[in-house]
């Protein structure tokens, strides 16, 4: 991953942190990989021990206002702990893909 992707990511967790309880937070996708390309957006796992559309919200415009201050697009996959441990959502390929490749910040 890049210094600067890292930063980002890290300014965008700071954000987040003060909104909401965080469990696990990480950059995955091409980025992660260091092989994105010029336009390529930045996948961001955000998962939490509780959300509803008020949160989900929050997290959007928060998401939103750090992609557009560094020209980047960012896009969050918001999940809960439950969702994660107890649904078919744990054997799903994303959910293996971000634990394989999946940088925390």
């Amino acid at each position: 991953m890049k210094t600067k992707d890292y930063e980002i990511a890290n300014e965008l967790k700071e954000r987040l942190s003060k909104v909401v309880h965080l469990i696990d937070f990480r950059i995955f996708g091409s980025r992660a990989r260091g092989d994105e390309g010029e336009y390529s957006d930045m996948d961001v796992f955000i998962e939490l021990e509780y959300l509803d559309s008020q949160t989900k919200r929050k997290i959007r415009d928060i998401v939103w206002e750090v992609g557009f201050e560094n020209s980047l697009y960012i896009s969050p996959l918001i999940f809960t702990r439950d969702e994660i441990e107890n649904s078919p959502l744990k054997a799903s390929p994303i959910v293996k893909n971000i634990n394989e490749e999946g940088v925390k910040v």
